[in-house]
């Protein structure tokens, strides 16, 4: 599993940045993105589903978040 930490940058980056990691992972490959609280963790997996990609979980870590996300068909 690809782990892609997005810890420490902002909105609306965060979200390109996950894109653009997503553009080059095989479809249903599983992956974990590491978010901060506050918007980013409110809007990228929201966003992600949004784009066809399929939430697993999200869970709270020491003060961020995992998002497990199953990467849609392109």
């Amino acid at each position: 599993m690809q782990t892609i930490d997005l810890r420490g940058v902002t909105c609306p980056t965060n979200f390109v940045m996950a894109k653009l990691e997503l553009e080059d992972i095989e479809a249903g490959t599983t992956v974990e993105f590491l978010l901060d609280d506050g918007e980013p963790v409110k809007n990228v997996p929201r966003s992600l589903k949004d784009e066809g990609h399929k939430l697993l979980g999200l869970q709270e870590q020491d003060g961020y978040y995992t998002l497990l996300l199953e990467k849609g068909a392109d």
